[in-house]
């Protein structure tokens, strides 16, 4: 076995709180009551041989392996499904044991290729390792005869080699997809001998409803199921643990080494988000890491016209300083500002914000949760009084009731649907509310019991709908609210909910859903045991956001769903730090902690402890940059790894703002959208080299340690700290642990974070303080962080955004699995394979009557903007509504979306754009115009 490898101890845990005491192999242990006697001797140091049994599993007993005695019972049962008993006497190795399991693996054996010197599992496989342990020496059946190791392999998959000659049907492959994953894409096909796996009925890897997540590859004892790079390169001799960089479920990972190239990235099983379990991101998707178009100097030029120049990193940070100081001597102080990026780390994001207040002299900060979960932040805090979700992960096994509103989990999030999916299958009842039919409607084992299809924009309408019913039909937790809520906030929502024009009768004209079918839902939630809230972008991208997050507050101090495990209301993050950006201080009112800038005590701490004076006043928000520059007093910006060019709204605005900037200053890892207006690029690093912390969407602080030196020779803060010190302000670190420690000086809710205390144990979720040392997975446990639970009034107000003759259908945007935000990391990688451009869905009957065929290029065009698209038609979108994704930049789904904007937040309505859709028989205009400007783009030779 790899030296790679987690301890195995065979079945799964069981938590009674209770123990027994047994006897194995003649000496007393107390172990877990309920525990099989596999797990049981493996808790007391002795691991019996075993093929078809592996602790993520349920116990499953086919190998024959893992047989014991057992005193006052016949014959040998399996140790992996026999349960231990108070005084069972266990016997792991005896004659007749070790004469039954070699004559097993003597079986196995005459089946199986004698290839291990050459096999790219040697070295990492159970049958080898078994064989040994037995003692295995000769394989008396021979090898002639009927048999399997002319069976031909599957390579279709780009990540994973399926070679049938070397399995041993242990099921293990076909029971992970089930039990972890809840794909149920492989399937046992025929009996006894002709037992084989099989992906979907026969199909091949890549055509089946495998999602390539690894689970069965991970599973598999043997080298039937592989890793490409491990065939390719051979097994690793040295790991990291580090945390995965693509979406906020934030998977811990073993990056598996040779020297310093990454072999294989394994799932954690410590892991507190995944637990062992990943996605095809992150488990197979790092490739673009070390990928060709990777820039690796800092690159200056004059103009937007002219060819980029490397230059070293003193010239780079001296010219950019410079710029910036002459912007801010003929246009003040406040004409250049910094955006942050969700998907650096902690460490990362604290020097940027810090560059900006303390050394440029301005709260011109602001970050790309801007764009996406800014209503969180406003509408949590408001009726919470902390800007963040409520749960851990683990926290939906305990769900009876879960509510998916505006998400995607099986898509945007999937090492989560994938717990979600087990708690669904275990009986728990789904309520989706969603415009489209995402998987989790109708699934394998899985469907929802309500699926509410509402018009795009009528979340309040819906949500103050079903509020209405709990209301009026006394559903409301009385003793809940009495005890935990402010009465006067109550008792003028509840007012307000009551009335009339709330009820689902009158809004069912608004919503398009049935009053009785929003009725049953909210009966459900507020009735069925635990209720847990997941929600996603179509919550927050709204122009009514902020009180859509207010009102599923609302929701669940109504029901006494908060504070307790199964219950809460659970922001699902979109980036790996969207959470972290916000806590580290990225919005231009609050310092970091959610402090306002204009608290005189809060700022005098910052001023205190970083040597600086703290304008009092909130600085420029995006959308307010961007009008800024276009009027001529805003001309400088800093970007730190996100393309705005590509992800915000209406992009031909922001390209018109970018333009008139003097400097823009651009830190990624690729000349993408934005850097066509840069001035200057400064390299950036990938999570592989970063040494710092992300926090996800369950304030899990996660560490991330570097595999190896920043390629580009420079950590990301580094470069920030020198821009600050040329642009006067004394600024740095000795390392990652020492920004750490200056957060938690100035971060109460981190107050007890450090690297030291993540690198000796596990992950912690915040608060961690003195009052919490070991951090808080579930919030508002015994009272609300400000102190009462607040009601807020969340009045429906029917979006700007109107569908008229000229733009009859509503346009909404998400996400797909295989590809992550605008593309620039899994378009490098094979997952292009699955999703190599974005596509137009649209409904039949909307296609018809406009003699739109499936496949058709058609033109995709709003107020705003116009850009072509390939249809495909679905069913999954009622009538007029069409979907797109946004990973592709020839696409730009963001060059019809409009500056529509949440009410609190200015988070953008991307969900929500008037469009037409006609046939088209070439690029837009515009899409030709991109394709120019990114060949200009390119470095110079």
């Amino acid at each position: 076995m790899s030296v790679m490898k987690d301890r195995d101890y065979g079945t799964p845990g069981v938590e009674t709180g209770r123990t027994v005491t047994v006897e194995i192999d003649g000496r007393r242990h107390d172990v877990p009551e309920g525990v099989s006697v596999m797990r049981a001797a493996a808790l007391a140091g002795t691991d019996i041989p075993k093929l078809c049994a592996t602790d993520s599993l349920n116990a499953f007993g086919s190998c024959r392996l893992c047989l014991v005695e057992i005193e006052g019972r016949k014959g040998t049962p399996a140790s992996c499904t026999t349960p231990v008993e108070a005084g069972m006497k266990i016997a792991t190795q005896t004659e007749r044991l070790e004469r039954i399991r070699r004559g097993v693996m003597e079986l196995y054996i005459s089946d199986h290729p004698l290839d291990c010197l050459t096999c790219g599992a040697n070295g990492d496989c159970e049958l080898q390792d078994r064989a040994g342990e037995v003692g295995l020496r000769e394989v008396r059946y021979g090898y002639e005869g009927e048999g399997h190791l002319d069976a031909e392999k599957d390579t279709s998959n780009p990540y994973f080699t399926f070679d049938p000659a070397k399995c041993i049907v242990c099921s293990r492959c076909v029971r992970a997809c089930e039990e972890v994953q809840g794909t149920f894409a492989l399937t046992i096909e025929d009996r006894g001998f002709d037992s084989k796996v099989s992906a979907s009925a026969g199909e091949a890897f890549i055509d089946s409803e495998c999602v390539s997540c690894g689970a069965c590859v991970q599973a598999c004892p043997t080298a039937t199921l592989t890793e490409n790079t491990i065939l390719g390169h051979g097994q690793p001799n040295r790991s990291v643990i580090t945390t995965c960089a693509y979406c906020g479920v934030g998977c811990s990972f073993r990056a598996e080494l040779q020297g310093d190239e990454v072999v294989r990235m394994t799932p954690h099983k410590d892991g507190g988000a995944n637990e062992g379990h990943s996605c095809v991101k992150g488990r197979f998707a790092w490739g673009y890491a070390t990928h060709a178009d990777r820039i690796l100097s800092p690159m200056i030029r004059e103009t937007t016209n002219a060819p980029w120049r490397e230059v070293s990193w003193d010239e780079a940070i001296s010219y950019a300083a410079e710029r910036l100081k002459a912007i801010q001597t003929e246009h003040g102080t406040g004409a250049i500002g910094g955006i942050t990026s969700s998907r650096c780390t902690n460490e990362e994001v604290y020097a940027v914000q810090k560059m900006v207040r303390a050394a440029f002299h301005n709260n011109n900060v602001d970050t790309c949760a801007r764009v996406c979960h800014s209503p969180t932040g406003y509408g949590l805090k408001n009726t919470f009084g902390t800007s963040a979700g409520t749960q851990d992960f683990k926290s939906v096994a305990k769900a009876d009731v879960i509510l998916v509103v505006g998400a995607n989990p099986t898509d945007a999030h999937p090492v989560f649907a994938s717990r979600m999916k087990r708690r669904l299958r275990q009986g728990a009842k789904l309520i989706v509310i969603d415009p489209r039919r995402i998987d989790l409607v109708r699934s394998p084992h899985v469907e929802a019991a309500h699926h509410l299809p509402l018009r795009p924009g009528t979340n309040v309408a819906v949500i103050n709908a079903i509020a209405h019913t709990i209301v009026t039909e006394g559903l409301v937790d009385e003793a809940f609210v009495a005890e935990r809520c402010e009465t006067p906030s109550f008792d003028r929502w509840k007012e307000f909910i009551a009335l009339a024009e709330n009820s689902p009768e009158a809004l069912e004209d608004v919503t398009g859903v049935p009053a009785e079918d929003i009725r049953a839902a909210a009966r459900l939630y507020a009735t069925g045991g635990n209720g847990a809230i997941y929600y996603g972008l179509g919550v927050t991208e709204h122009s009514q956001g902020s009180s859509m997050v207010m009102g599923l507050a609302n929701l669940a101090m109504a029901t006494g769903n908060i504070g307790r495990e199964g219950v809460g209301v659970n922001p699902l993050r979109g980036q790996n730090n969207v959470q972290g950006s916000c806590d580290m201080g990225s919005f231009p009112h609050e310092l970091p902690g959610y402090r306002h800038i204009s608290d005189a005590a809060v700022r005098g701490e910052f001023e205190a402890h970083w040597q600086a004076s703290l304008d009092p006043e909130p600085g420029l928000r995006i959308p307010n940059m961007f009008a800024a520059a276009l009027d001529g007093s805003f001309r400088g910006l800093f970007v730190q790894g996100e393309d705005i060019a590509q992800s915000d709204p209406n992009t031909l605005h922001v390209s018109a703002a970018l333009q008139a900037m003097e400097c823009v200053i651009v830190q990624d890892l690729f000349l993408n959208e934005t850097a066509a207006f840069a001035h200057v690029f400064f390299p950036g690093t990938s999570f592989l080299e970063k040494d710092g912390t992300f926090t996800n969407a369950e304030r899990r602080i996660n560490r991330v340690r570097p595999i190896k030196p920043p390629l580009q020779g420079m950590h990301e803060w580094e470069t920030v700290a020198r821009l600050a010190r040329a642009m006067g302000y004394e600024m740095g670190w000795p390392d990652g642990a020492a920004i750490m420690d200056e957060i938690a000086a100035l971060t109460p809710t981190f107050a007890g974070v450090s690297f030291e205390k993540l690198d000796s144990g596990k992950s912690i979720q915040w608060p961690c303080n003195d009052a919490t040392p070991d951090g808080t997975p579930v919030m508002h446990a015994s009272g609300f962080v400000r102190g009462k639970g607040q009601f807020m009034l969340t009045r429906y107000v029917p979006t700007e955004e109107k569908t008229n003759r000229r733009y009859p259908l509503i346009l909404t945007t998400g996400r797909i699995l295989s590809q992550y935000n605008v593309g620039a990391q899994t378009r490098r990688t094979k997952n292009s394979m699955w999703h190599g451009e974005d596509v137009l869905e649209i409904h039949s009957h909307d296609a018809d009557i406009r003699g739109i065929s499936d496949g058709d290029l058609v033109s995709l065009g709003s107020r705003i903007g116009a850009t072509t698209i390939r249809a495909v038609i679905s069913d999954r979108m009622p009538q007029g509504v069409v979907y797109t994704t946004f990973h592709h930049p020839e696409s730009g789904a963001n060059v019809v979306t409009t500056e529509l904007s949440d009410w609190a937040t200015n988070c953008p309505e991307y969900k929500v754009t008037a469009v037409q859709v006609t046939l088209a028989n070439m690029p837009s205009d515009w899409q030709m115009e991109r394709r120019e400007r990114r060949a200009e783009i390119e470095p110079a030779e």
